[in-house]
């Protein structure tokens, strides 16, 4: 009989493989979509099933600071929208990468904004994590790119995210929560939508202004269904792992997801990472099992 704490491993797994399916799927749609356009159709069929779940069930939490609930919306769709511009403009496993420094970040806003206590392990983590991020976006150079910046931005708005969710996990119905991430990731796609043809954005900032369209082939309608779909499956099986095994193990083996990215990058015609690459990878996940381990 498997135990629980395999059998959350084996869920994790589950999900870091689904995980990197779906980024795979995103970097193939992003040949025909915009990254606005993605975060659209991934939240749409997100509120659909939410909505769908709180009228069978209603909530029982009363709710309260309205402004965190939303400010948790406004975060989760600035990570996306970034994470998948960057799944668009770099490889694979440098994308997934640099979204996975969330608990970096996490670390540092739970120091400043909730009090908690950072120990020594900590402080190593983040100086770890944080020499990773510098080996990945190419420091020979002397400078970083574009794309790679706002992956690192991304990852330290989902920190933000997260750290909202801290906040708010104790008032608020765990749907509802999901709901305003699903709900403000298809609200503001739809604003800038429709203020695309009245704007002319700086070049920085302009894929949050791209032509919309729903004239897509069967094939395209139907890996957005099946991406919209296989996002859920491992937001489940995510959330099962968390609840049958420790979360500093879950948190390590969440890591495999990199992996699994490389692969499916390889395979979509990414170039394979480079040593310094690798090391940054390396130092990237070390610095968040020593994260996991510090608390």
């Amino acid at each position: 009989m498997i135990k629980n704490m395999d059998r959350g491993i084996l869920f994790m797994l589950l999900s870091a493989l689904v995980a990197a399916l779906n980024g795979a799927l995103a970097k193939v749609l992003s040949d025909d979509l915009s990254a606005l356009e993605l975060v659209f159709f991934r939240n749409l069929l997100g509120v659909i099933i939410i909505l769908y779940a709180l009228k069978h069930t209603a909530p029982v939490l009363n709710g309260g600071k309205f402004h965190l609930l939303f400010m948790r919306g406004v975060f989760g769709f600035s990570a996306m929208i970034l994470f998948f511009y960057t799944i668009k403009t770099i490889p694979l496993g440098e994308a997934i990468t640099l979204n996975k420094t969330s608990p970096l970040f996490v670390s540092i806003l739970a120091y400043y904004l909730l009090h908690e206590r950072m120990s020594k392990m900590g402080i190593l983590a983040l100086l770890t994590g944080f020499l990773g991020i510098v080996f990945i976006t190419k420091p020979m150079g002397m400078s970083i790119s574009y794309e790679h910046f706002l992956g690192i931005l991304g990852g330290f708005f989902a920190a933000a995210a997260y750290a909202t969710i801290k906040k708010i996990k104790d008032i608020y119905d765990t749907r509802i929560i999901m709901l305003s991430f699903t709900g403000v990731g298809t609200l503001f796609p739809f604003i800038f939508i429709l203020l695309t043809p009245w704007v002319t954005p700086p070049k920085a900032i302009s894929f949050l202004f791209e032509p919309f369209s729903w004239d897509y082939s069967i094939k395209v309608w139907a890996l957005i269904g099946f991406m919209s779909l296989i996002s859920t499956l491992s937001q489940w099986l995510l959330t099962k792992a968390y609840s049958l095994s420790k979360a500093s193990i879950i948190g390590v083996i969440s890591y495999t997801n990199i992996p699994f990215s490389i692969g499916f990058g390889w395979m979509l015609g990414d170039a394979f990472p480079g040593f310094w690459t690798f090391t940054g990878i390396g130092l990237i996940v070390l610095g968040g099992v020593l994260v996991s381990r510090a608390k």
